[in-house]
């Protein structure tokens, strides 16, 4: 008989998926332990389980338990993978915070929102968590089969329903792009584990498959390796939003449910620009042959997204064509970091030659998340009678029905705007100044073009928000949850732009 090794579990390192997994699971039981009060149970277990995983990463932060992989290397811990789940968590966390109020006025608490939403936020952190590919095209679809049903929540609405066919029938094309990528780059290499350690007379020796195949000279094999890396950009470019795979966006945006829009425009997104960044330095040996697509693309992404947004008068279309825009400028920082790598301190046998600084790719989709979540939050106080009003001129007398709401759009608009001193200039000026450094002036030129054109539509919110018109003065209802969710957002914003440096060197290890 054969001796089968069992994995070893490191239970620290997969304590914060464990817990949103088994949030989910209890939170689905309270349909049956407390029925008549389901919704409100459900509503309060998930943000406690957020909030309790949270803070196990953040022990292993401040811990230092930093560096470190279990179950045979499918799941890793790095600076880059904790904090990034902690941005999922956040995101996660206020997307569920105002979702209780605004079902309830949507008349859609069905129970399966809150274990969908927590299982859609653990499959965004097993994808962060990973350099295996199979491991990534898991967590991709534990992440979009829960956001298809979460699209089409809202069961009254045509447009729901059309949003989730459309999103389920193009995600189901993206994720065969990937798995099909996937198996073209396991035929190059013989592994689907980028990254691996392995030992060699043992020292712990890095293994990066696809650079090792890279370097022989058998044309076939480069072939391969080509090949299957574009189906896999597709499939996570389709996650990300990146013209020309965006087109569901704006689409489905509009459709789905607002938290469950903002959900997605926040977690969703940041999972795959996540994986995508760590695909790509994984990948470092075929820089020359994407890096010249992905620099188009990132300008295309720019560029279409705010001129389209332009035209828009529904303003969850504006916030989707902005998020495709957004997408763009983190590709923009993604190819910096590509050009611009750092040599790694004490390089050994068990360590990387080169290293790859994902500072301003994290600190960006920080940012972002908070500013388009916190937009959305002022968004869903505009739904009434159980139905969204999302036009732009709905948003007229905002400023007197939730003056709060309204002075909290400001800050931001003024932040996606990338005005200072908020956290969208700081981030923006971050991928700028990379962009410049790596000899990428061209695309720094277009990223400030965009943000100038991106002025109109955002300051034309805010316009409306704050246009008075008869019978649309009066006072708004309290909405706890939703103003919470806009002033955490708020707040959110504030601290990242007054702790960046903090941030950056506790966290991220960057001085």
């Amino acid at each position: 008989m054969h001796n089968v090794a069992i994995p070893q579990v490191d239970w620290l390192m997969t304590l914060p998926i464990d817990i949103v997994a088994l949030t989910g699971i209890f939170a689905l039981l309270m349909e049956t332990i407390w029925p008549r009060r389901a919704a409100f149970a459900q509503w309060m277990v998930s943000v406690l389980g957020l909030i309790g995983a949270a803070y196990s990463i953040i022990y292993q932060l401040q811990g230092g338990w930093v560096e470190g992989n279990t179950l045979n290397g499918l799941l890793i811990r790095d600076r880059f993978s904790l904090v990034t789940q902690l941005v999922i968590l956040a995101s996660a966390f206020l997307s569920v915070l105002f979702s209780n109020e605004y079902l309830t006025r949507k008349r859609i608490q069905f129970g399966e929102f809150y274990p969908l939403a927590l299982w859609s936020t653990v499959g965004a952190m097993i994808m962060v968590s990973t350099h295996n590919l199979l491991v990534i095209f898991v967590g991709l679809e534990i992440l979009s089969i829960a956001l298809y049903v979460l699209a089409g929540m809202s069961r009254n609405e045509e447009k729901s329903e059309e949003s989730a066919m459309k999103y389920f029938l193009l995600g189901a094309f993206a994720s065969a792009f990937l798995l099909y990528g996937i198996a073209f780059i396991y035929g190059a290499t013989g592994h689907i584990d980028l990254t691996s350690v392995t030992m060699d007379r043992g020292v712990p020796t890095l293994h990066m498959w696809v650079n090792e195949a890279w370097a022989r000279t058998d044309a076939t094999t480069h072939g391969l390796l080509l090949f299957g890396a574009a189906l896999v950009l597709i499939g996570l470019g389709f996650k990300s939003s990146l013209v020309p795979f965006h087109q569901w966006t704006p689409d489905v945006y509009q459709g789905a449910p607002t938290n469950v829009a903002a959900f997605m425009a926040s977690v969703s997104k940041i999972a795959a620009l996540a994986t995508l960044w760590r695909f790509l330095t994984d990948t470092h040996a075929l820089t020359e042959f994407y890096v010249p697509i992905l620099f188009w693309i990132a300008i295309i992404t720019m560029t279409v997204g705010n001129l389209v947004a332009l035209v828009q008068k529904d303003v969850k279309r504006i916030l989707g064509y902005s998020s495709i825009s957004h997408a763009g400028y983190v590709l923009v920082a993604i190819i910096a970091s590509l050009k611009m790598p750092v040599p790694a301190s004490g390089v050994g046998a068990d360590q990387p030659a080169l290293q790859f600084n994902p500072a301003t790719v994290v600190y960006y989709l920080l940012a972002y998340s908070l500013m388009t979540i916190g937009s959305f939050a002022v968004v869903a106080l505009v739904a009434k009678g159980g139905k969204e009003s999302t036009r732009m001129e709905d948003l007229n007398g905002l400023s007197k029905r939730a003056p709060l709401a309204a002075a909290m759009l400001i800050v931001f608009v003024v932040s996606l705007i990338g005005m200072p001193p908020t956290a969208g200039f700081i981030g923006k000026w971050m991928i700028f100044n990379d962009a410049l450094n790596a000899g990428l002036a061209p695309l720094a030129i277009v990223l400030a073009a965009n943000s100038a054109i991106s002025v109109y539509y955002y300051v034309g919110m805010i316009r409306a928000a704050y246009v008075v018109e008869d019978g649309k003065g009066e006072q708004a209802n309290a909405q706890s949850g939703i103003s919470l969710a806009t002033a955490f957002c708020a707040a959110g914003v504030v601290m990242a732009t007054l702790f960046v440096s903090p941030f950056m060197a506790n966290w991220l290890g960057v001085h």
